[in-house]
């Protein structure tokens, strides 16, 4: 399993401990320490990242991400894909993101579950960006719901910002693709392949039951062109 490096990992916990939000009372029900950014990076080769929103109640309860109910939807599909059969635990799934790049806007759950406000997702893009540019060395990568494929609008050039909040107006924004230019504070820079899909949230009703469908036409598509 990849690992944060170390002077980031402090970086975050830094930035958390001066961040309002955070459901510290989740955290203490599972006896979790709420400055520990919640990140799964699997293997830095990993030829796919999944980007979401926020961890939730579960992802706190694990310290791993993606392994709550969307998390779970998500995991499913990847395992019928590989294996040809249905997922049959748990712990199958959590064993399967080892071998994905798993990362959201900002590593740690807020209070009543609603998206971090533009404020806190901007305090923390810089970290994050560096972290998806300098820990993972792949290229494709699917974004999981509005906020989580804007994210990538934050700190654009006007342009890049305009062409990415354009495309996700397309009414063919699940099926097609887009490339962006990333570079962090150390001027690395990477160019990335976007494949949005749909939150994979029940409370979203108009995409929710297409949603597996959406992921597997995805991983197909992506087998192909790799």
């Amino acid at each position: 399993m990849n690992r944060v490096p170390a002077s980031l990992r402090q970086a975050l916990r830094d930035l958390a401990a001066d961040t309002d939000g955070i459901d510290t009372a989740i955290y203490a029900t599972y006896d979790r320490d709420p400055l520990e950014p919640i990140i799964g990076l699997g293997d830095a080769d990993a030829p796919l990242c999944f980007f979401g929103r926020d961890p939730g109640r579960e992802e706190v309860r694990h310290g791993e991400p993606f392994i709550g109910a969307g998390g779970q939807i998500v995991r499913r599909v990847l395992y019928r894909h590989l294996n040809g059969a249905e997922m049959p635990d748990f712990e199958a799934g959590r064993a399967l993101g080892r071998h994905y790049f798993w990362i959201n806007t900002v590593p740690y759950k807020p209070i009543g579950n609603k998206a971090w406000s533009m404020a806190v997702k901007r305090r923390f893009q810089p970290l994050m960006r560096q972290l998806l540019i300098d820990s993972w060395h792949g290229r494709h990568i699917v974004t999981l719901g509005r906020e989580a494929f804007l994210w990538f609008a934050i700190d654009q050039p006007r342009e890049a910002r305009q062409r990415l909040e354009a495309f996700w107006q397309r009414e063919d924004r699940f099926t097609a693709s887009l490339d962006i230019d990333l570079q962090d504070a150390q001027g690395h820079a990477r160019t990335f392949t976007l494949h949005p899909l749909p939150h994979p949230s029940p409370l979203n009703q108009t995409w929710f039951k297409r949603f597996p469908a959406l992921l597997e036409a995805r991983l197909r598509q992506l087998d192909a062109s790799r």
